[in-house]
């Protein structure tokens, strides 16, 4: 009988392994990322031999109220710091994804509903491809700095510059270009950027961005990254100096990316004073344009002109916003050795909200994620007030969230309001520093923006009723159909569900990673590795993937490649318990087995009070004798006693899912009280689909529960638990008709 139970327990150890079937889920990602090189290495960083391109601007632009138009001019200095002659330069034009039969439109299907009477006249321009907007750039002058025309070839939203001559490495070329385009009516057309118009006072309020002809990325990954601008895919951009004079209506107040240069002459000497009060402000914002003093401007609108200047060093966009009805306030920050100011802009709408709300917003933003990734390097962040919008620039964004008409409002909606000032201000990281290539990677500003927005929230906001971007928001898209899925690693413009496939499902599978993988002080050192490695440089995934292994002797391949190359999702089954108990040296009972399949035992289901039908499989614990050359013996009493009476339970799980995932276990015993384990995904390396494990017990148990908090996403809480109700029934019903 000894020698049998032994045999079984060896037996068992290996068939813990079941029959594996294969799918390489924990091989290593060698073959699926590029070679490391001089320019990115296998560590995650720049390499030795790391270049990129700088371009400098001087734009000069103007905002024509009356006709809801901007007109510019610009040098662009271009520094070639790559290895490689330059004989073109691509210059994006964004504006043309508003033209008529923009390649965007001419590339989405669309389709009427089979049975459609009436549709809505908005819809009807969108569906019908013909929205009567004259967009685009309409360009003026190309030249060099000489004033001779250059020769130029305009593709859709990009145009391409010949050279005159090679651009050697090393070079610099100066080139001007003169334009202007119609700004569009975001309540009408929609955008990233234009103007909202307020019919109660007949003013506007413009957020103006991807105003001007901006260079294109050329970098030692893709050469030029010249895709065209769709519309899901948004910027590739090179870092550079800006000085921009806008010129507004004198009665304008100007929002900017940069420091504003020439207060004296756009502000008055109260604004300045005010504006001085701010910059030592620490504790609350100081109120700049008062909102009596915005309602004023409103009534009158002035024939003059003002000219704002603003100087931006070492970044890679410009944007503004200007309206006559905007209020403005301002505090002070304390970053590391740095002192930027948060500010926002918003009209009369979006009081009393924005007043109490705006820029405490952004000052937690700038605190929280300076702790997680660099010190905010810039002297400014802006939030500003536009209906239906978040969206991003360096220093500057603009935000929705406006309270009702009466200017009351609920936590819904300053959640929403919050949430997202939280989420732009946070882009000045990601991609506004950390500059990754938006046209083809969403998720690397996205995905990690919205995971540092969840983070935010949870630390500054855990009373509002926010629950988004985490593994438990996730499960519902999860658990939908492939058919309408694409994996994370996915190029926005082929992507079917962007919201979960760029910002929401990275996002919780980085809070995976940092609370149950790794560890949050193991993932947040390598995280701000990554990012002091790649701040004010151009990231890609690669880099990511290997800065977070390097930087914490984890190895995560299996990690990326179920996240973020697939569609699978977390599925675990607690599919078998069997509980077994080590037997005292005078115990010799009958073996039974109690499991949620299989034998029920003899005794199944009689008074014992316990779900785990009948009694454990008791076993003991035979001599074991030291073999080969080894001349000690194994103190055999020893170990009998320290196992003796103890519970052992073996549990299999199944990987319905297919994503490989930690476990974590909460066990209930018999005395109410509970214990969470936490199992390292590892388990799973030597079979992907199916596990079983043993775990000892002092206590008996009366109920296993994965996934307890939802922590990982998992889609079917139903088979998470034993017992589990509807299969013990059943399995008990069987054995009351079978009679075994």
């Amino acid at each position: 009988m000894k020698k049998i139970l032994t045999l079984v327990l060896i037996f068992s150890s290996f068939l813990a392994l079941g029959q594996s079937k294969w799918n390489g889920k924990f091989e290593q990602m060698d073959n699926m990322l590029p070679t490391p090189n001089q320019y990115r290495t296998g560590s995650g960083e720049p390499g030795p031999a790391y270049w990129q391109q700088k371009a400098d601007y001087k734009i000069k632009v103007e905002l024509d109220d009356e006709n809801q138009r901007v007109t510019g001019s610009e040098v662009v200095t271009y520094f070639n710091n790559s290895p490689s002659e330059l004989r073109y330069l691509w210059i994006q034009l964004d504006q043309n994804v508003r033209e008529q039969d923009n390649f965007g439109s001419q590339s989405n299907g669309s389709s009427l509903p089979s049975t459609v009477s009436q549709i809505g006249t908005t819809q009807a321009q969108s569906v019908l491809g013909n929205t009567g907007f004259d967009g685009g750039f309409k360009l003026m002058a190309v030249k060099d700095t000489k004033g001779n025309d250059l020769t130029y070839l305009i593709n859709r939203t990009m145009m391409k510059i010949t050279l005159p001559e090679p651009l050697k490495s090393g070079s610099s070329y100066s080139f001007s270009i003169d334009w202007w385009y119609n700004v569009n009516d975001r309540a009408v057309l929609g955008g990233r950027s234009g103007y909202e118009y307020f019919k109660e006072d007949g003013n506007y309020l413009y957020t103006i961005a991807q105003f001007y002809p901006r260079m294109a990325v050329y970098d030692d990954f893709n050469g030029w990254q010249n895709k065209q601008f769709m519309g899901s895919g948004e910027f590739a951009l090179t870092f550079g100096d800006f000085e921009v004079e806008i010129t507004v209506p004198s009665d304008h107040i100007v929002g900017s990316t940069g420091m504003l240069q020439n207060p004296k002459d756009v502000l008055t000497k109260q604004e300045i004073n005010r504006f001085e009060k701010a910059q030592k402000s620490f504790d609350k914002p100081v109120i700049i344009v008062t909102q009596k003093e915005a309602e004023s401007k409103e009534k009158k609108k002035s024939s003059e002109k003002s000219t704002w200047v603003y100087h931006a060093e070492n970044v890679r966009d410009f944007a503004f916003a200007s309206s006559r009805k905007f209020i403005w306030d301002a505090q002070a920050v304390k970053v590391g050795n740095n002192t930027p100011l948060a500010m926002s802009y918003y009209p009369k709408e979006g009081n009393p909200l924005w007043e109490r709300e705006s820029t405490k917003a952004v000052v937690n933003t700038l605190v929280n994620y300076s702790e997680m990734t660099i010190d905010y390097p810039y002297p400014v962040a802006i939030s500003v007030h536009a209906a239906s919008i978040g969206m991003e620039y360096p220093m500057i964004c603009f935000n929705f969230g406006r309270p009702r008409p009466d200017g009351t409002y609920d936590d819904f909606i300053k959640t929403r309001m919050v949430y997202v000032i939280v989420h732009e201000v946070g882009h000045n990281f990601f991609p506004m520093i950390i500059n990754s290539d938006e046209r083809q990677w969403a998720w690397m500003d996205e995905g990690l923006d919205s995971f540092l927005e969840y983070l935010t929230m949870k630390k500054y906001y855990p009373d509002l009723p926010y629950n988004s971007n985490s593994p438990e928001a996730i499960v519902p898209y999860m658990k939908g159909s492939k058919d309408f899925m694409r994996p994370i690693m996915t190029n926005p413009e082929q992507s079917l569900q962007l919201g979960p496939e760029a910002y929401s499902k990275p996002s919780a599978a980085l809070v995976v990673l940092r609370e149950q993988v790794m560890g949050p002080e193991l993932f947040d050192q390598a995280f701000k590795e990554y990012s002091r490695r790649w701040a004010f440089k151009h990231p890609k995934p690669a880099d990511f993937f290997r800065s977070m292994e390097d930087a914490s002797a984890v190895d995560l391949d299996w990690f990326w490649k179920g996240w973020f190359y697939s569609t699978d999702n977390v599925d675990i089954e607690v599919a078998e318990v069997k509980w077994f108990k080590v037997a005292g040296e005078q115990k010799n009972l009958e073996a039974r087995v109690n499991a949620q399949s299989g034998n029920l035992g003899e005794k199944a289901g009689e008074n014992d009070g316990s779900p785990f039908y009948g009694q454990p499989q008791e076993f003991k614990l035979t001599d074991s004798n030291v073999g080969g050359e080894y001349r000690s013996e194994v103190e055999n009493d020893a170990i009998r006693d320290r196992f003796a009476g103890k519970n052992v339970y073996q549990i299999t799980f199944k990987n319905n899912g297919g994503l490989i995932t930690p476990l974590v276990i909460e066990w209930t015993y018999k005395d109410g009280s509970k214990e969470i384990e936490r199992i390292p995904a590892e388990i799973w390396r030597r079979n992907e689909s199916e596990v079983t494990k043993l775990f000892v017990k002092d206590k008996e148990v009366d109920s296993v529960l994965f996934d307890p908090f939802k922590e990982l996403a998992d889609v079917d809480m139903e088979n998470n638990v034993f017992p589990n109700k509807n299969k013990r029934d059943s399995r008990f019903d069987k054995f009351k008709k079978d009679g075994n």
